[in-house]
């Protein structure tokens, strides 16, 4: 069955690319509205759906632009953490064009939906199951979806700096995994591109607070590490965030080397304009317990940090 929130829940913080306070509820939905935003110092403008076909190029954050031009950046931790929670229906009301940073990861969304509750509600989840590989490159970047059961992720990066290097993990999301080993892991950086943004005017929000912050063998940020891996688990997290862009559940395995957010967008327009490479299904129960937020509990928060 689909989800919803059992109740609003608020959240402010700084917004990383302004630095200004943002101010932000997620409401429930009824079934089958599906996940939108709304500009609430906009009322005038229209709704922004979390569609991956409302997303331009950018490549720092995940943005949505709606009909009318209004806009919401850095969407892609909340999205991940709406498929990790396996919350289908929500309106998002945002103070602004930019979504809170919060500490730079999910896990501040994902511990707030699970204390509001999750909902059940009385509506078949439909999913979109791939039936045949397809892959994106740019450069020595590579995004792939290929055919699974569930939702696999497949994840390998690689930085000069020592203290990231040569990451890769794999994992099946089914059965709260997402909660308990990803949602908290924080986007990362190198201290030379922070300083080259703030001194572009960019990334104003941004702090060693919100962000993890390496310069070759040395993480600067406070209290170091939350894993070893914490990198390329931010990744993934990201990845699930622009893939929940696809209006409906991936059942399929995702493959990215080097990949960023763009290219997943650009992974997601390939899938839906090749013939035969996807379909629409309606999940059995089975296949209903093998998404990435079926039977996610508040327990599951132990193992986060």
């Amino acid at each position: 069955m689909q989800a919803t929130l059992r109740h609003s829940v608020g959240f402010s913080g700084v917004g990383l690319h302004s630095g200004r306070l943002v101010r932000m509820v997620v409401h429930p939905q009824a079934a089958n509205m599906g996940l939108w935003f709304a500009r609430s110092d906009r009322p005038d403008a229209a709704l922004i759906p979390a569609r991956y076909d409302a997303v331009p190029m950018s490549r720092l954050c995940t943005k949505l632009v709606g009909d009318d031009g209004a806009e919401i950046s850095t969407v892609e931790h909340l999205m991940a953490a709406f498929a990790g929670c396996g919350i289908h229906n929500a309106l998002v009301e945002v103070d602004g064009p930019e979504l809170p940073i919060l500490d730079g990861s999910a896990a501040p969304f994902v511990r707030a939906f699970l204390a509001a509750g999750i909902q059940r509600q009385s509506a078949p989840i439909h999913a979109i199951e791939v039936l045949r590989e397809v892959t994106v490159t740019e450069g020595d970047a590579r995004a792939t979806l290929s055919p699974a059961d569930g939702l696999v992720m497949d994840f390998t990066i690689e930085f000069e700096d020592a203290a990231i290097g040569r990451q890769q993990r794999v994992a099946n999301l089914a059965n709260g995994r997402f909660v308990r080993e990803f949602c908290d892991s924080r986007t990362f950086c190198r201290k030379a591109d922070v300083d080259a943004m703030h001194a572009a005017g960019l990334a104003l929000g941004g702090t060693y607070e919100n962000a993890v912050v390496v310069d070759g063998d040395r993480v600067l940020s406070p209290g170091g590490l939350r894993h070893a891996d914490e990198a390329v688990r931010h990744k993934m997290l990201d990845a699930l965030g622009d893939l929940a862009l696809a209006g409906a559940p991936i059942l399929g395995r995702y493959t990215g080397v080097r990949a960023g957010h763009m290219l997943t967008n650009q992974l997601l327009r390939r899938l839906f304009a090749t013939p035969g490479a996807w379909r629409v299904v309606e999940c059995s129960a089975g296949q209903a317990a093998r998404l990435p937020g079926m039977g996610v509990t508040g327990a599951d928060l132990a193992h986060v940090a």
